[in-house]
């Protein structure tokens, strides 16, 4: 058995699928990731980053290909495995934070422990951690309007880690900061990568971005090339 944490075999995908008008996404493409390593997604907007995410995230299925986790075939889950799968093996961090406006960031980092059956004081304590992780341990009982854009992403980053996910999938995480605040909460986030040991696979068009991380794949005509 090999040891990647995820692989995506002759991934394929299309809209009006088998139409002459058909749009290609993504054709037979293939990724494999390892433990530990943080790999760069580059290509500019409307290039299918997010459909390819999607598909890796168990949120969108292809027209053909596999997607394997953890050495499993899971292209062909129903629903329910699927949504377990991303509850507990995958987390997600997208440009713009999505935090829950009622509740204040450790809530927002305590509930999908919860929803994994994590007891309250077992969530609470590791949603903690998560904070002193990213240097916001003093405010976790701030309400998300409370934060700046740099602080609410970094709650999301802890509420995609809150249940110990296998991978991390980040879409553009810092294209909605200014530079400044971007490259400090990427500094953050690879720091937080580092020391978890997660895969992390982060679609970015920042160059330099993509060059802090361990590789970088670039989509170009629909395929995955090596950089």
């Amino acid at each position: 058995m090999n040891d990647f944490v995820l692989e995506l075999r002759g991934i394929c995908k299309g809209y009006n699928h088998g139409r002459p008008n058909e749009i290609r996404v993504l054709d037979h493409v293939d990724l494999s990731l390892t433990k530990g390593e943080t790999t760069a997604l580059v290509a500019p907007s409307g290039a299918g980053k997010s459909t390819l995410l999607h598909i890796a995230g168990l949120l969108d299925t292809a027209d053909q290909g596999q997607v394997i986790l953890g050495g499993h075939s899971v292209s062909d889950a129903n629903d329910r495995k699927r949504t377990k799968l991303r509850r507990q093996d995958i987390g997600f961090v997208y440009q713009f934070h999505h935090l829950l406006p009622e509740f204040s960031a450790i809530e927002n980092i305590i509930l999908p422990q919860l929803a994994n059956g994590t007891s309250d004081r077992d969530a609470t304590a590791h949603a903690k951690t998560l904070l002193g992780m990213v240097g916001l341990t003093k405010r976790g009982d701030h309400r998300p309007s409370q934060l700046s854009g740099g602080e609410q992403q970094r709650v999301a980053f802890c509420r995609a880690l809150a249940n110990n996910p296998r991978v991390l999938l980040a879409d553009e995480p810092t294209g909605n900061l200014d530079q400044t605040t971007s490259d400090q909460v990427f500094d953050v986030l690879l720091d937080v990568v580092r020391e978890t040991g997660l895969t992390a696979l982060i679609a970015t068009h920042n160059p330099e971005l993509a060059a802090r991380m361990t590789r970088q794949v670039r989509l170009d005509n629909h395929k995955l090339v090596q950089v």
